[in-house]
């Protein structure tokens, strides 16, 4: 697992990293101890993933707003 925190990790290092993760629980072969540490770094992952994801789409939506603002504006 990697060292770095979740606020170094960059949406395509946590995506990665959390499909790596997946991939390794799927395969099985490890403890009752790993598979928990692997789940739990699992789950801030895709946490990580997340928050990545909800400001991409509040930056989205501001900027889609903006557009529509200086249109109305433009038509009056």
């Amino acid at each position: 697992m990697s060292g770095k925190t979740e606020e170094t990790l960059s949406y395509e290092q946590a995506r990665d990293e959390l499909i790596e993760t997946v991939r390794r629980l799927e395969a099985g072969g490890t403890s009752l101890e790993e598979s928990l540490a692997l789940w739990e770094r699992g789950e801030e992952l895709a946490k990580v993933c997340r928050r990545w994801l909800e400001g991409a789409r509040a930056r989205l939506d501001a900027a889609l707003t903006e557009e529509e603002e200086e249109e109305e504006a433009g038509e009056g």
